[in-house]
C-alpha cells in the first residue's frame, strides 16, 4: 500500500539527523525491503521505494531534504576535486537528495567540521579517511596496488553489497572511493633514485601523521613535516627534496619548478591514492550508501579519464629510469612497511589480505602469493 502512495511522488529519500531510524511494526517487510533496496539486480527505482518505505518517518513530504557535503580541494571551488563533486551532486539528486557543497582547502578544517556535525559528509583523501574507516582507508597503503587494474578490480569488489558492513564503523559510512591516480617521488636530483639514495635527505611527511615520519627515519631520511597545501611550495623553493605525490600535481603545484633541470620523478609508481566520500550514518543510512558507493563504481571510467585529462602531459625527460633490483627493493621494503604498520594497528588486516589477493590474480607466481605475509 505505500509502495502505492509514493509512485506519484518524486523519487527520494529523507533523512534527518535528528530521528532515530523507527522500528517497523512487522519486521520480516523490513527485512525484504532492506533485500530489495541492498539488491544491485532489482531495478533501482524499486530499490528507492524501498529505502522510503523502510524510513517513512524521515519523509520530509514533498520537498526534497538538503544534506552538507564539505569538499577537499586545495584550489577550492576552482579545483578538480570539487568538481568532480558536483558531478557527484547530480547523482544523489537523481536519489532525491538536495546537496549543497562546501569548499575547504584546508583538510584539518574538514575533518573536524565533519566531526562535529557540520557535515553530513565530507570528500577527501583516502589517508585522513583512515581515522573515519581504517578498512577503506588501508586502500592507500604503500605498495599494495601496483597499477591502475588492481584499482579497478578492488573498487569493483567494495561496492559490492556484501562489503556493505565492512564500509561503517562506529557513526560514519563510506559512500563511495575514486581513485586519483598513483603517487610518485618527485626529487629535486636524479641521483635520488632509490630509498638507500634518499638517505639524509629532506623528505616532506603530512603533518598530522607522525607514522610517515617514523617510516622516513626508519629509513635514514629526514622527514620534514608540511601539508598538502605548502608540500608543492616547499619543494619548488628548496625546503624539501623529495616530495611523494600523485602525478596530477606536476602541473597543478607547478612541481617542474622543483625539478628544475636537476630533478625528476622516480618512475616506480609506490601508492596508487583515492578520494573517499565519507558520510554520517543518520544522515545516510546503509541502503542509500550503498547506491551512491554503485554509482561511483559504474563511473569509474568516467572518473580515471578525469584524472587522466587533470594529469596532463608529463615530459618524458622528467622520467627517472630505475633497475628491476632496485623495483625489487622498494616491494621488499614496501611490503615489510605494510606488515609493521598492519601489527601496530595502523593499516587494516582484511583490506591487506584483499590487496594481496587481487595482486596475485595478475601475478599468480609471485613468491607472496604462496608466502601469504599478508
Amino acid at each position: 500500500m505505500i509502495f502505492a502512495k509514493l509512485r506519484n511522488r518524486l523519487l527520494g529519500f529523507g533523512i534527518s539527523a535528528c530521528l532515530a531510524p523507527l522500528a517497523l511494526s512487522q519486521p520480516a517487510t523490513s527485512t525484504a525491503l532492506t533485500s530489495i533496496a541492498m539488491d544491485p539486480a532489482q531495478p533501482r527505482a524499486q530499490r528507492i521505494e524501498a529505502i522510503r518505505e523502510l524510513y517513512p518517518q524521515l519523509l520530509l513530504g514533498d520537498e526534497l531534504p538538503q544534506r552538507t557535503i564539505c569538499v577537499w580541494d586545495v584550489m577550492g571551488r576552482n579545483g578538480p576535486v570539487y568538481a568532480a563533486a558536483q558531478d557527484q551532486q547530480s547523482q544523489l539528486l537523481a536519489l532525491g537528495v538536495q546537496i549543497e557543497l562546501q569548499a575547504y582547502t584546508n583538510e584539518g578544517v574538514l575533518t573536524d567540521d565533519l566531526k562535529a556535525g557540520q557535515c553530513d559528509a565530507a570528500l577527501f583523501t583516502g589517508i585522513r579517511a583512515r581515522e573515519f574507516n581504517r578498512f577503506a582507508g588501508t586502500i592507500d597503503a604503500v605498495g599494495a596496488i601496483p597499477a591502475q587494474q588492481h584499482m579497478q578490480m578492488l573498487l569493483q569488489v567494495l561496492a559490492n553489497p556484501k562489503m556493505a558492513a565492512r564500509m561503517e564503523q562506529g557513526p560514519y559510512v563510506v559512500m563511495g572511493v575514486a581513485p586519483m591516480g598513483a603517487a610518485y617521488v618527485f626529487v629535486n636530483d636524479r641521483k635520488i633514485s632509490t630509498l638507500a639514495k634518499a638517505s639524509g635527505k629532506r623528505i616532506a611527511v603530512m603533518d598530522y601523521d607522525p607514522i610517515q615520519a617514523e617510516m622516513i627515519l626508519g629509513l635514514g631520511g629526514n622527514p620534514v613535516p608540511t601539508s598538502i597545501v605548502s608540500a608543492g611550495s616547499k619543494f619548488n623553493n628548496g625546503f624539501v627534496d623529495v616530495l611523494p605525490a600523485p602525478l596530477v600535481a606536476y602541473h597543478v603545484m607547478e612541481l617542474y619548478h622543483g625539478i628544475g633541470e636537476q630533478g625528476g620523478i622516480v618512475d616506480y609508481p609506490f601508492s596508487q591514492l583515492t578520494l573517499q566520500l565519507v558520510g554520517r550514518k543518520d544522515a545516510f543510512p546503509t541502503e542509500v550508501a550503498q547506491l551512491v558507493r554503485e554509482d561511483f563504481a559504474k563511473r569509474l571510467a568516467e572518473i580515471e579519464q578525469r584524472v587522466a585529462q587533470q594529469t596532463g602531459d608529463i615530459p618524458d625527460d622528467v622520467w627517472i629510469d630505475i633497475s628491476d633490483e632496485d623495483k625489487r627493493e622498494y616491494q621488499t621494503l614496501m611490503q615489510q612497511a605494510r606488515i609493521e604498520l598492519r601489527d601496530r594497528g595502523y593499516y587494516d588486516a582484511d583490506m591487506l589480505r584483499l590487496q594481496r589477493r587481487i595482486r596475485c590474480k595478475f601475478e599468480p607466481a609471485h613468491p607472496e602469493c604462496s608466502a601469504q605475509l599478508e
